[in-house]
């Protein structure tokens, strides 16, 4: 699986160079994940594949590397798989150890000092294997898996040029306003983007990510509370702010919350129209479906990823 995946470090700065960025879309199931892969296939995009730790033991390490496997057999766009907020460098090395071609390590909640240390462990080790690393500074408030803030705090743009500097991370996930979950916003959804230009001015060649930037799109929302779920106020970061970030130099944008909101609508919405249904093919695929055509809309209209795929390729064997 190592040497099938595509080189991630090469990924982001192909697209930082040519201005669109990559969606870093979570999954924890099998037919997540084809909904994932077969929406970037349709659009020639390339793809990271993200697991958050509670992710990673929902699918398990075994049936992880299989399924993944699976998808570099049957897809020809470049892959990489990702490992989202790692928390501690046991689990960081674990995904290393089983074929992960990058990770994040998040000590983003640590005092400054013990985030350095810790991230330049990971990618003293990481480097050595080959594999790419992520690092976080600044809080994103919001709840999601296993990452938790009651409060942001934004990134510290000459601080965020010390950590790298110190770190040597491959890029850098940075706290200008997004937050984690379905509930993002009370009041009107803002982003600094004054912080963004200035983390992009002193580090030019800095690979940037966004996390936290779901739209939490609200037909989804009112499929769920219309066929028995109960997702009141939720409200997620717009796609023009999300596209204005991609402008100024973000060239990942994680996504998750969409992923989740949109499956679990659409099954609600199956079943609840199609009540003799007990067979979970029937409803899966659509749901998969559903979230293949939202991946699909995504590269297109909003990291203008789309056909960029065979353009890595074309790169890379015009390298080697």
């Amino acid at each position: 699986m190592e040497n099938k995946l595509f080189n991630h470090k090469e990924m982001l700065h192909h697209a930082l160079r040519n201005g669109y960025a990559i969606g870093g879309y979570n999954f924890s199931s099998v037919e997540m994940m084809r909904a994932i892969v077969d929406g970037c296939q349709e659009t020639d995009a390339p793809v990271i594949l993200s697991l958050s730790q509670s992710g990673l033991k929902f699918a398990t390490p075994t049936y992880l590397k299989n399924v993944v496997h699976a998808a570099l057999e049957l897809t020809d766009i470049p892959i990489s798989l990702h490992l989202d907020h790692g928390k501690n460098f046991d689990i960081v090395k674990e995904c290393i150890d089983i074929g992960f071609n990058s990770v994040m390590i998040d000590g983003s909640y640590l005092p400054y000092e013990e985030n350095v240390a810790l991230t330049k462990k990971v990618v003293d080790y990481a480097h050595k294997r080959g594999v790419a690393v992520e690092g976080e500074l600044g809080k994103l408030a919001g709840v999601e898996d296993d990452v938790s803030s009651s409060h942001s705090l934004y990134t510290d743009p000459n601080q965020a040029f010390d950590f790298v500097k110190r770190t040597g991370v491959d890029s850098l996930a940075i706290a200008i306003g997004t937050s984690h979950g379905a509930f993002k916003f009370t009041g009107k959804p803002t982003l600094k983007f004054d912080i963004l230009a200035e983390v992009r001015s002193l580090m030019p060649d800095l690979p940037i990510v966004l996390h936290g930037a779901s739209n939490v799109p609200q037909k989804f929302i009112k499929i769920i509370n219309k066929y028995g779920g109960d997702i009141q106020q939720s409200k997620g970061v717009s796609e023009s702010l999300v596209e204005k970030a991609c402008s100024l130099g973000v060239c990942k944008v994680n996504n998750d919350t969409d992923l989740r909101v949109c499956y679990t609508a659409s099954i609600r919405e199956y079943l609840a129209k199609n009540p003799k249904c007990f067979t979970p093919r029937e409803y899966l695929q659509y749901a998969k479906d559903q979230v293949k055509a939202l991946i699909m809309d995504k590269n297109t209209n909003l990291f203008h990823s789309a056909g960029m795929g065979k353009l890595i390729k074309s790169n890379k064997d015009k390298k080697n």
